[in-house]
C-alpha cells in the first residue's frame, strides 16, 4: 500500500483521515503546520500528500509549489470555485471539501494512486488470492468462478476492508445508483463470495449494518 502524509491542523479530522486510511492498509504521517510539513517532507518520502489549504501559518498553496514529484490531494473547507481551479491548475491530482464522506474519500485516494501506478494490483488473505487488475480469484491457486457483479462487490470489500459498510452502501459502490433491487440482493452475493471463496470467518457480519471484510 501506500505512505501518505496528512498536513492538516485539526486533530480531530487528521486523525479521522490517519484511521480510516491506516484500517485499509496505509501507512500515514501527520504534520499540523507548514513548518512541520517541510520537515517531514524533506526527511521522508511519500507516495501521497493529502493537503489543507488554511494552515496557522501558511496557506497549502504556498506548500503545494514546493512539492515536487509527489501526488497532491487538497482537503479543505475552501468550496469556491476561484480555490479549486487555483488548486488544480497548482498540479494537484484532485480537491476534496469539507465536510466529506470517509468512504469517497478513500475511493478519491485509491483513484490517485491507480493512476500513478502505487495502488496495489493483488490481494492476498490465507488461500485466497485476488487480480485486482485481471478480476479474477484464486483459492489455493485454483481460479474461483466469480460473477461479475461478486467480483465486484469482492472489489469493494477490499478496497474498503475493515470497514463496516451498510447494505445500502454496498448497494450505492458496487451495483450503482441507478440499481433498483433491495438489500437483499447484497445479502445473498456476500453468501455466494463466502462460499467460493471460504470466507465465512473473514467476510463478518457487523449487526445492524452490513458487513466488513476483516483483515
Amino acid at each position: 500500500m501506500a505512505d501518505i502524509l496528512i498536513i492538516e491542523d485539526d486533530n480531530a479530522i487528521s486523525e479521522l483521515v490517519r484511521r480510516n486510511l491506516t484500517l485499509v492498509g496505509h501507512s500515514c504521517k501527520r504534520a499540523q503546520t507548514g513548518k512541520e510539513a517541510a520537515l517531514v517532507l524533506e526527511s521522508s518520502r511519500f507516495d501521497l500528500v493529502l493537503l489543507d489549504i488554511m494552515l496557522p501559518d501558511t496557506d497549502g498553496f504556498d506548500i503545494m509549489q514546493n512539492i515536487k514529484d509527489t501526488p497532491v490531494i487538497f482537503l479543505t473547507a475552501l468550496d469556491s470555485l476561484h480555490n479549486k481551479l487555483h488548486g488544480l491548475n497548482l498540479g494537484a491530482d484532485d480537491y476534496i471539501t469539507k465536510p466529506f464522506e470517509i468512504l469517497e474519500l478513500l475511493a478519491r485516494v485509491q483513484a490517485v494512486l491507480r493512476r500513478t501506478k502505487k495502488q496495489e494490483d493483488s490481494f492476498i488473505l490465507g488461500d485466497v488470492s485476488v487480480d485486482l487488475n485481471a478480476r479474477k480469484a484464486y483459492l489455493s491457486g485454483n481460479e474461483i468462478e466469480l460473477a461479475p457483479q461478486e467480483f465486484e462487490l469482492l472489489h469493494i470489500l477490499i478496497i474498503n476492508r475493515n470497514i463496516a459498510l451498510s447494505r445500502d452502501k454496498l448497494l450505492e459502490l458496487a451495483w450503482g445508483f441507478d440499481y433498483l433491487g433491495d438489500t437483499r440482493t447484497v445479502d445473498v452475493h456476500i453468501q455466494k463470495l463466502r462460499s467460493k471463496l471460504n470466507w465465512d470467518a473473514v467476510i463478518k457480519t457487523v449487526y445492524k449494518v452490513g458487513y466488513r471484510l476483516e483483515v
